[in-house]
């Protein structure tokens, strides 16, 4: 099944009589593997509406990500939030699609500093799951009305409705980045780290530690802001630190954002959300090789196939999420992590409201 627009995608949901598997660029397969007919939204391809002055772009979902991110930088802009492409760490093949994007909530180091991509979301139409063409927000800065189903969407895994055009609110491409290197001994140490510099008034918008034992820090602004910003963030943290500029920051933090340190290596890969201040102390349970983004907020842990680190790490404030695994390991163990009852509630009764009939990636998030 292929829509070619938003009035047929309705139609063919509307006529489903059997699950919906829904794909867009197919290169996000996460979650319990989902028995269905594909649903592909590659028909819904395009920019809407682009207006660089007002930084806002309307897009459909099934256009490639590629696509719209070269639009921007041709008028020197882009997506604040940085979404990783899963593509080198998972194998998938095809191309990221905004909607899949979306529906992930996929976002990179710059979390940090610009939010998740449901922070730069403005607008969304979907279709929900009885055929119902349904939109909030729009393409004007605000803030929404009634039920805030644009947030809801981000992350919602087409559980709730089909993506079939989205709104964004865009930043400038800045003029400078520079990257700044140390060696920090372990996470304890590189968390320390991190959190002073992210303490400092010096607005660094990346913070990671990789497997080479290195605190990663990054800035970018105007040139002489950078300049500055650099230098003065070096005498606050003191030590020795290395410099990548220009293209060479680019690549170092398109492979943090896309975990390419795993990318070869065999086993299952786990993303796990905790609070900086425990990021140690989880590391340290799941002894195993990791690598932390977001100032320690963000734990990439590489595990030995079908490891249940849920249960090696305990009881945490945060979660844990299955990225990398084979599909017998992903039917066995919760791909996302376990919800607490009355959260549980609360989505069942979401999907009843939106899917009532279940039809939309049924189990995916199960």
């Amino acid at each position: 099944m292929r829509p070619a627009n938003e009035a047929e995608l309705s139609e063919m949901i509307r006529a489903a009589q059997a699950p919906l598997r829904i794909v867009g660029g197919g290169t996000r397969d996460i979650g319990k593997p989902v028995a269905g007919e594909a649903l592909s939204l590659r028909g819904l391809s395009g920019i809407t509406l682009y207006d660089p002055g007002a930084l806002t772009v309307v897009v459909q979902a099934g256009t490639a990500l590629s696509v719209l991110e070269e639009a921007l930088a041709a008028e020197g802009q882009r997506l604040p939030f940085e979404p990783m492409d899963m593509r080198a760490l998972t194998g998938a093949e095809g191309v990221p699609s905004v909607g899949g994007m979306v529906a992930a909530n996929a976002s990179g180091p710059r979390r940090v500093q610009a939010g998740a991509c449901r922070d730069s979301l403005i607008g969304v139409r979907f279709v929900d799951g009885a055929g119902n063409r349904v939109k909030n927000g729009g393409r004007v800065v605000k803030n929404v009305t009634g039920y805030d189903l644009v947030k809801l969407m981000a992350g919602s895994w087409g559980t709730l409705g089909v993506l079939s055009e989205c709104a964004f609110k865009l930043l400038p491409v800045p003029e400078a980045e520079v990257t700044l290197l140390a060696e920090a001994d372990d996470a304890a140490s590189s968390v320390g780290m991190m959190s002073r510099a992210l303490g400092t008034p010096f607005e660094v918008n990346g913070a990671a530690w990789g497997r080479d034992g290195r605190v990663a820090l990054r800035i970018e602004g105007f040139a002489s802001q950078v300049s500055y910003r650099r230098a003065a963030l070096i005498r606050a943290l003191g030590g020795d630190w290395d410099v990548l500029e220009g293209a060479a920051s680019q690549a170092f933090w398109t492979r943090i954002r896309d975990v390419k340190g795993f990318a070869d290596a065999p086993g299952d890969v786990w993303r796990i959300s905790v609070r900086p201040s425990e990021a140690a102390e989880i590391v340290g349970r799941a002894a195993c090789p990791v690598i932390l983004d977001w100032g320690g907020g963000l734990i990439w842990a590489l595990c030995e196939e079908g490891t249940d680190l849920r249960a090696r790490l305990g009881d945490f404030t945060g979660h844990a999420t299955l990225i990398r695994a084979s599909q017998a390991t992903r039917a066995a163990l919760p791909v996302f992590q376990p919800e607490a009852a009355p959260v549980a509630a609360l989505a069942k009764g979401l999907r009843a409201r939106f899917d009532p009939r279940g039809i939309l990636n049924p189990g995916l998030m199960g």
